[in-house]
């Protein structure tokens, strides 16, 4: 048979469950407060590394658009820099031709060495047309001097060939007095006129010995595969 608590057992009991709740709840409070803390920090590395991940993505794309701008520019550099040097080297080489050009007529004033200079373009204008008769047109001045290497070309021609030519002197188209010298041979009932003045020769010496020049003058391209 149960007997009723006094007050003060009453009162004990109250207190008991009161301290009992009062620390359920500071447990409470701290899990609370420890998850909360948790929760924080896992947000907190999260926006961190967020924040880290942009910057580093930002770095990144600035350091590529820097790297790309030093590139265009170096590149940009580069070919100024090459156009530049190739400038120079076209003017060095048209100053060459020019002033080669300028020397030409200096070839002419020794006269044996010039009728010797006649008889060779005389020579080769044969060789390439190998026709029994052609004609020779040269400067007015220099008809003697032509005349005489003519017969020495006709002589040689006969050693080389076995076989004799006609050559005349076709005075009347001659080459224009301004001519530096040489010759023009002319065959086939003059369709066929193999220029060789001074004049013509060095433009032929411009195109063909060009890459020969520029090796000679600026050294090997070790960036060119392919040659003239």
């Amino acid at each position: 048979m149960s007997h009723a608590m006094s007050d003060d057992q009453v009162a004990g009991e109250l207190k008991k469950m009161t301290m009992f709740i009062r620390q359920e709840a500071l447990e409470k409070a701290k899990e609370i407060h420890i998850k909360a803390d948790e929760e924080f920090a896992i947000e907190k590395s999260k926006l961190v590394r967020q924040e880290t991940s942009s910057i580093d993505s930002q770095y990144e794309k600035r350091f590529k658009q820097a790297s790309m701008s030093q590139q265009i520019t170096r590149s940009t550099l580069a070919n100024k820099t090459r156009l530049k040097v190739l400038s120079a080297r076209q003017e060095l080489l048209d100053d060459l031709f020019e002033k080669a050009r300028g020397q030409l007529k200096s070839y002419s004033e020794d006269k044996s060495k010039y009728q010797e200079i006649c008889k060779n373009l005389i020579l080769e204008g044969l060789y390439a047309l190998n026709e029994d008769k052609v004609a020779v047109r040269a400067r007015k001045e220099d008809y003697d001097v032509v005349k005489k290497a003519i017969e020495d070309a006709k002589k040689e021609y006969k050693e080389k060939i076995s076989k004799d030519i006609e050559i005349v002197l076709d005075e009347k188209n001659p080459q224009p007095e301004a001519s530096a010298g040489g010759v023009s041979i002319v065959g086939t009932g003059g369709r066929i006129d193999i220029n060789n003045t001074f004049e013509e020769r060095l433009k032929l010496l411009e195109t063909d010995a060009l890459p020969m020049v520029r090796v000679s003058l600026f050294g090997k391209n070790e960036n060119r595969k392919f040659y003239d």
